[in-house]
C-alpha cells in the first residue's frame, strides 16, 4: 500500500509559478513510477507529467511542455512538479498518482495509487 499526500497548491497570477509536492510512504517508493495528472470538474483526468523509478526518464504533456518540470528526491520519497508561466487553462485539482511499475505512464488508467489532490487555480 502507497499513501499520497499533496502540497503546495493555491492561487496565482497568470504568468507565476508555483511547486507541487508529493509526499509518500508504504512500500517501494523508489522502484515506482509517479505522475502527476490533473482534474476539472466534469472533465477526465488529464495526464500532466510523469518520471520514472531512477528518475532518469521524464514525460510531459503536449500543453504543459517547457513550463513545467517533474523531479524526485528518493531519500525524502517525494515528488515535486514545478510550473512555471502558468496560464488560466492550468486551472485544475492536481492528483500525485503512484504506479506499480517503474516505467512512466501517461494515462490515468496506469496509476495504481492516487492522492487526495491540490488545487491550483490562476487568474487571468
Amino acid at each position: 500500500q502507497v499513501q499520497l499526500v499533496e502540497s503546495g497548491g493555491g492561487l496565482v497570477q497568470a504568468g507565476g509559478s508555483l511547486r507541487l509536492s508529493c509526499a509518500a510512504s508504504g512500500r517501494a517508493f523508489s522502484s515506482r513510477a509517479m505522475g502527476w495528472l490533473r482534474q476539472v470538474p466534469g472533465n477526465e483526468r488529464e495526464f500532466v507529467a510523469a518520471i520514472s523509478w531512477n528518475g532518469r526518464r521524464t514525460e510531459y504533456a503536449d500543453s504543459v511542455r517547457g513550463r513545467v518540470t517533474i523531479s524526485r528526491d528518493s531519500a525524502k520519497n517525494t515528488v515535486y512538479l514545478q510550473m512555471n508561466s502558468l496560464k488560466p487553462e492550468d486551472t485544475a485539482v492536481y492528483y500525485c498518482a503512484a504506479r506499480n511499475f517503474p516505467a512512466v505512464g501517461i494515462r490515468a488508467d496506469d496509476y495504481n495509487y492516487w492522492g487526495q489532490g491540490t488545487q491550483v487555480t490562476v487568474s487571468s
